[in-house]
């Protein structure tokens, strides 16, 4: 007579989980799910106008949002070659994460507060669609293979875009480069001079102490560096201009 062969095998009791109480089992299923989300996500921002958890939190919370999406193609040429520059300069050739900045960030540092650097373009477009500002390696772990997961999906030129869309610009609420042009110089970001291009690519670490309209001499500076650097940065315009 035939008999089916048992499942309580050595091996299965071995690795077989504990039945997990219901409530437990929620929770875990909503903490899965919030952590796949962004790789479901990614490939539809191939399209659209998407926004970021700081402009969808201060919406919610009645705070004040002032943005107005530009497609790359109307953005002055000059800023996004001083953004590349200024944050992230070897975004052309990495896969979202520059594990040669990182490391240089991580050996000037003593803990992740004092680490500098190291963020790619593509990582603070993971961080600022999916994720929350701050520093913490919970963050970190998600960031990092997000940020491959859209390199692969996205290309760099809509990678930048939506960067330049969504990167805060300002002190009240101004998100992406039109908005943030306006409020420094009064005009579309279509319009900017390579100098005032560089003067925003200069405020992106810190918008709230930095002011593209009333610069101080650093600030100056910074922007003539970013000047000269983007005009030999070919390799930026090449990079952008690609569409696959």
């Amino acid at each position: 007579m035939y008999r089916p062969a048992k499942r309580m095998t050595v091996a299965y009791d071995v690795l077989r989980l504990p039945r997990l109480p219901r409530p437990l089992r929620a929770v875990l299923f909503a903490v899965l799910t919030l952590i796949l989300l962004p790789y479901v996500l990614t490939p539809v921002y191939t399209f659209g106008e998407p926004v970021s958890t700081i402009m969808l939190w201060r919406r919610m919370t009645g705070e004040r949002v002032t943005r107005t999406y530009v497609p790359l193609s109307r953005i002055a040429s000059g800023l996004p070659a001083a953004v590349i520059v200024a944050e992230d300069g070897r975004f052309c050739t990495h896969h979202g994460v520059d594990l040669a900045g990182l490391r240089d960030a991580i050996s000037q540092a003593d803990d992740l507060d004092d680490m500098r650097g190291g963020s790619t373009l593509t990582q603070q477009v993971a961080k600022n669609l999916f994720l929350w500002p701050g520093r913490s390696y919970v963050r970190k772990a998600l960031e990092f293979p997000l940020a491959l997961w859209i390199d692969l999906v996205l290309s760099k030129r809509r990678i930048l875009e939506i960067y330049l869309n969504i990167a805060e610009w300002g002190p009240n609420g101004e998100f992406g480069v039109e908005a943030g042009s306006r409020r420094a110089f009064g005009k579309s970001a279509r319009d900017l001079s390579r100098y005032q291009a560089a003067l925003l690519a200069s405020m992106l670490p810190n918008p709230f102490t930095r002011n593209a309209h009333s610069p101080g001499p650093g600030l100056r500076r910074l922007a003539g560096l970013y000047v000269a650097r983007a005009s030999r940065a070919s390799y930026a315009d090449d990079c952008i201009r690609r569409t696959p």
